[in-house]
């Protein structure tokens, strides 16, 4: 295994669990364990989003399921759901495929911005308490055309750096109107595809570790189902802000 040193081990593990449960809680949390990743390890950054990315199918799926058992996941989900995650297919192989060009200090420069990006945009809607800044209806042709081009942005920025498509694809949607709970939803099904793709444009490249993805995969798929749990006991308000102010606490460390 590449990394043998129990007590980064031991970090790794809480952080994936930890993960989990921002994933399917609030959207934001792979993040999280690919930035563990990078500051843990000495892998190669294509090694960290391929690795990632691998485990990332499976939090998809389970945190799909558990928003179906909810209700939030519906038939009258599925068209948004489906164009989302459709596009999300070619920008998550443009993104691997473009990993391959970023060395690793860019990599963490660019999952630095991005994670300072994400906390300050959750920080500033929900402390304004902004509404949607467009709305787009998938039912018309421009509003079809507008949520696949939104999933190939999404699933580009999640191939490129190996974090899970809720990162940005939870406030992506609620910035465009999408109930907060529908939004982790339709995140998580989303997630499945750009995770699925993107994991085979890295197992191409020979850059996954199987090894590292089992020692953390069991904790983060556990925390996936507390972090269902949390979502429909917890005021989610709460949790996001908490998630922004940590987002923006490690930006900085991950960028420098």
């Amino acid at each position: 295994m590449v990394v043998s040193n129990a007590t980064v081990v031991a970090a790794l593990v809480v952080v994936a669990f930890g993960s989990g449960i921002g994933i399917s809680a609030i959207g934001p949390g792979g993040i999280f364990l690919t930035i563990a990743l990078y500051a843990l390890t000495p892998l190669p950054s294509a090694t960290i989003a391929g690795t990632a990315q691998l485990l990332f199918i499976a939090t998809g799926l389970i945190a799909a399921l558990a928003y179906v058992r909810s209700g939030e996941l519906t038939r009258a989900s599925a068209r948004p759901t489906g164009l989302l995650s459709l596009g999300s297919v070619g920008g998550a192989l443009f993104g691997a495929w473009l990993n391959g060009f970023v060395s690793r200090d860019l990599f963490g420069l660019l999952l630095g911005v991005l994670a300072g990006f994400t906390g300050l945009l959750i920080l500033y809607r929900e402390r304004r308490a902004l509404d949607a800044i467009v709305t787009l209806d998938p039912t018309t042709r421009s509003g079809a055309v507008g949520y696949a081009i939104l999933g190939f942005a999404l699933g580009a920025f999640s191939g490129l750096l190996g974090v899970g498509g809720p990162v940005i694809a939870v406030p992506a949607l609620v910035v465009i109107g999408t109930p907060m709970l529908l939004a982790v939803g339709i995140a998580q099904v989303q997630s499945v595809f750009i995770a699925a793709f993107a994991a085979l444009g890295y197992l191409s490249q020979g850059a996954v570790s199987l090894s590292l993805a089992a020692v953390v995969g069991v904790p983060l798929f556990a925390g996936v189902v507390v972090g269902w749990l949390l979502a429909h006991r917890v005021d989610p308000e709460r949790l996001k802000a908490l998630l922004a102010l940590v987002l923006l606490v490690v930006a900085p460390y991950l960028a420098l």
